[in-house]
């Protein structure tokens, strides 16, 4: 009789206790990866500090605004990511990272609460304060930092551990492609300076600044979006309309047809996704392996507006 190997036993034994998804939380996806997306191999550590290879990067991040790079060596403590954008810095002018919280540095660990708890939701509710992106819940569209007054322009999740039992999928969709069906006036409402942006208790750096007021969509050079809807408040009856038919697109299906969604075979381990953070929103459906690990750094924050 073949032998299954130890790990993918207990994988298996870890996917079979994760509930069965409702339809409403089935994600299409693909085992091709999507044309539309850019690719770089990265062979050696040393590739994040060649000229050619940094150069690369950044033409597509500013070019296309999304970015897969396949490492071809393991790097668990991330140094590829760490060294490429000091390379981004020297080179092109992106500001360097930005901690994540008042007590957290340049990297967080995206992964579901580890608890000696054996019930998940009975974990992540012993600690209050949890990322989103810490628990195994949907994550709805949104972008980065929405709640900072000069968000990172990049970020870029580094896969050290996919999600092995089909959940956990990052979807993304382009700003562009979002506004394209937006009516010019809802887009003129979200331009203007009429929403309460609270700060989520687990990212709050200073007790002085707790929300800020702006506007959810930047028009100044190029379309440039921040959005995350549990936190956003509207102040005037316009500026509610607007952001309802902003929610009505996501959340309806004629927009479905602009959506990438990359599982775990297309963002395998040793793969990072570099994304523009202003023009691309990003999803994650709900995680199923509870040891799903990514590592997320997020750099080169400026004004909104």
């Amino acid at each position: 009789m073949r032998q299954v190997p130890i790990q993918l036993c207990r994988s298996l034994r870890t996917c079979s206790q994760a509930p069965n998804p409702s339809p409403s939380t089935l994600t299409a996806t693909s085992t091709t990866f999507p044309s539309t997306i850019p690719q770089l191999e990265a062979g050696h550590l040393s590739s994040s500090q060649d000229r050619t290879h940094v150069s690369q990067v950044h033409g597509f991040l500013h070019g296309q605004g999304i970015l897969k790079v396949n490492l071809k060596f393991a790097d668990n403590q991330c140094h590829y990511l760490r060294q490429l954008i000091q390379s981004l810095h020297q080179h092109h002018d992106h500001g360097l990272p930005i901690n994540h919280s008042a007590s957290r540095g340049w990297f967080w660990d995206v992964r579901p609460l580890q608890s000696t708890n054996t019930s998940t939701a009975a974990a992540e509710s012993e600690t209050p304060h949890r990322a989103r992106s810490e628990t195994m819940k949907t994550f709805p569209w949104h972008t980065d930092c929405s709640y900072e007054t000069s968000p990172p322009r990049f970020f870029a999740l580094h896969v050290l551990h996919p999600d092995q039992c089909g959940g956990g999928t990052l979807s993304v969709l382009e700003v562009d492609r979002l506004l394209s069906r937006l009516s010019s006036s809802s887009q003129l409402a979200l331009s203007a300076p009429e929403y309460r942006i609270q700060v989520p208790p687990e990212f709050i750096k200073s007790d002085k600044q707790l929300s800020i007021i702006g506007p959810i969509l930047s028009t100044r050079t190029r379309p440039e979006l921040r959005f995350r809807e549990d936190i956003f408040t509207p102040l005037t009856a316009r500026a509610k309309t607007a952001v309802e038919n902003l929610n009505s697109l996501l959340l309806g299906p004629h927009i479905q047809t602009e959506v990438v969604h990359l599982n775990s075979e297309l963002l395998p381990q040793h793969s990072i996704i570099l994304l523009d953070n202003r023009r691309w929103l990003h999803a994650r459906s709900d995680v199923k392996d509870p040891n799903r690990h990514l590592r997320r750094v997020r750099w080169d924050a400026r004004p909104f507006n």
